[in-house]
């Protein structure tokens, strides 16, 4: 397996320890990913079951497919393959399972790059958000993240790495605020999942960038029955 790419330039890091803070404005805080019918469902109880939920989540679901379109965008950005990057935007686009994922990962993408664009200026960056917008594509999340990074000379394995954090530790936040547990059960769950996210994004690095596929049938399912919840804190 291919070592993390790191990057050692600090402004880098800080600005992709900004990009993916929880108070970045993409407005994260109003999504759960299905978390809200499967703990309706009774199918999430506790941080045990919190945690097994998020394990699985993370190494098979959706998050492990997002962090090689992650990878795959910034490669392209990197390397100057503007078809590349539009042909990952539709492929990712078009592999949400649900009404409500997709419209997770697309308005949450739009808003990233709005806000990176207004804060960190980038004629790269500028550059890419007018040929998704020439060919109709609004980028999903895991699309923003790469040419964001790619564009601002931020590494991939730190991106790869970051993101993955930020999207578990948004489900740890949602679960809190549904009281399945405590802050505290929280950060245990986010340290529980250290070893995930690592093997995670070291096979999203070294994976075929054609390589893509979610294998969590229950976290669809959990999706398409939450859009028809009667009480819900969350949109998805």
């Amino acid at each position: 397996m291919a070592a993390m790419t790191t990057t050692t330039d600090p402004a880098a890091l800080l600005r992709l320890a900004a990009w993916l803070s929880p108070s970045f404005p993409v407005g994260a805080f109003a999504y759960s990913t299905g978390l809200e019918w499967a703990v309706e469902d009774g199918r999430v109880v506790g941080r045990a079951g919190l945690e097994a939920w998020l394990r699985t989540v993370v190494e098979t679901g959706p998050p492990s497919q997002d962090a090689v379109l992650v990878a795959r965008t910034w490669r392209a950005v990197a390397t100057g393959d503007r078809p590349g990057v539009i042909e990952t935007a539709e492929l990712a686009a078009a592999l949400k399972g649900t009404a409500e994922l997709a419209q997770e990962t697309v308005v949450q993408g739009t808003a990233y790059l709005r806000t990176v664009r207004a804060a960190w200026p980038s004629d790269r960056l500028d550059a890419i958000v007018a040929d998704l917008a020439e060919v109709g594509i609004e980028p999903a999340l895991p699309v923003a993240v790469g040419a964001a990074s790619a564009a601002r000379g931020v590494g991939l394995g730190p991106t790869l790495l970051l993101f993955l954090h930020a999207v578990a530790a948004n489900q740890v936040s949602a679960a809190i605020r549904l009281s399945v547990i405590g802050q505290t059960d929280g950060q245990r769950v986010t340290a529980a999942l250290e070893p995930v996210i690592l093997g995670v994004a070291a096979t999203a690095e070294a994976a075929d960038p054609d390589d893509l596929g979610a294998a969590t049938p229950m976290l669809d399912w959990c999706s398409m029955r939450h859009e028809t919840q009667h009480t819900r804190l969350f949109r998805s």
